[in-house]
């Protein structure tokens, strides 16, 4: 008759070959789920009568690389050219023209996209749909939060620190397309100004197509109106709705982009990116909830 110890060890065992074998059962389903079924994994496609051809999954791998690559925030995962709702507001509407036929008519496009306006008014959801579009046509795109990028900037100076400056920089320096979110969003030192000079100095220089937001206004939105400046720039705020005034106020009394930036860092966006101007509410506060009060009521 076996001892308890005995037992307890075959048990262990028993339950120990199970995990393992669930383990290995979950491995295979995952591994058959990622199985062509046109072409079983081999890449050719048999096309009976004619041959074989490449599988269109290459072209899909290749796009999921791609989409891993730009290192997109998981918050920004459903935005797209499709999810992106303008509702009546024309500044939007023109903001998503523009964003639309930088995607469909790249590589022939000489200048990138500043988008400028208030906090939840959707750029940072049309600078994520373009590089989703390009990603789709197989361009190369990195995405950047430059308050992000800083920090690790600064982290690469700790003495125990795993990587190095130029290290951080590299995929910024060397992107097809790079979205450079919340331009002028950090305090500008000394430091973050010589540094954003670097950044976007290098991509100006070797004529790198950037996607820019940020919240500050830029001077020209004083003048109002709407359609094209003189630089081709889109000016499209919307002076007459009532809905908006607050949010002009406090933009007013914001600093404008170039007094965050630097003249001559303001000066090359200027060549660098058309100025697309957005105006509108605060979408998230549209998203909240019903207040307790108002349940209360």
């Amino acid at each position: 008759m076996p001892s308890k110890d005995s037992q307890h060890k075959q048990t262990r065992n028993t339950a120990h070959d199970s995990e393992v074998t669930n383990e290995s059962v979950q491995s295979n389903d995952l591994f058959q789920s990622d199985v062509c079924e046109a072409c079983f994994g081999t890449g050719m496609q048999i096309i009976e009568g004619k041959g074989a051809r490449p599988c269109e999954c290459l072209n899909l791998r290749a796009r999921r690389r791609l989409l891993d690559a730009a290192r997109i925030p998981r918050r920004y995962a459903g935005c797209s050219m499709e999810s992106f709702r303008s509702g009546s507001n024309r500044s939007q509407k023109l903001a998503f023209e523009y964003a639309c036929r930088l995607v469909l008519d790249y590589p022939a496009v000489d200048r990138g996209l500043l988008f400028i306006g208030p906090v939840g008014v959707g750029k940072t959801h049309l600078a994520v749909a373009i590089l989703k579009g390009l990603a789709e046509k197989g361009v190369p795109c990195l995405f950047s939060e430059f308050g992000s990028l800083l920090k690790q900037i600064q982290d690469s100076y700790n003495p125990v620190s795993q990587t190095s400056e130029m290290k951080v920089l590299a995929p910024v320096y060397q992107a097809e397309v790079l979205v450079l979110d919340e331009l002028g969003a950090t305090v500008p030192t000394d430091w973050v100004r010589d540094t954003m000079y670097q950044i976007i100095n290098k991509r100006y220089n070797d004529k790198k197509l950037t996607v820019f937001t940020t919240n500050y206004p830029d001077e020209a939105r004083a003048g109002g109106g709407r359609g094209e400046d003189s630089r081709g720039n889109l000016v499209s705020g919307i002076r007459r709705s009532s809905k908006l005034s607050d949010i002009r106020t406090r933009e007013q009394l914001l600093p404008t982009l170039e007094e965050r930036i630097g003249t001559r860092l303001r000066s090359r966006l200027y060549e660098m990116c058309v100025d697309v101007v957005i105006d509108g509410e605060d979408y998230r506060k549209r998203k909240q909830p019903e207040s307790v009060e108002s349940i209360r009521a």
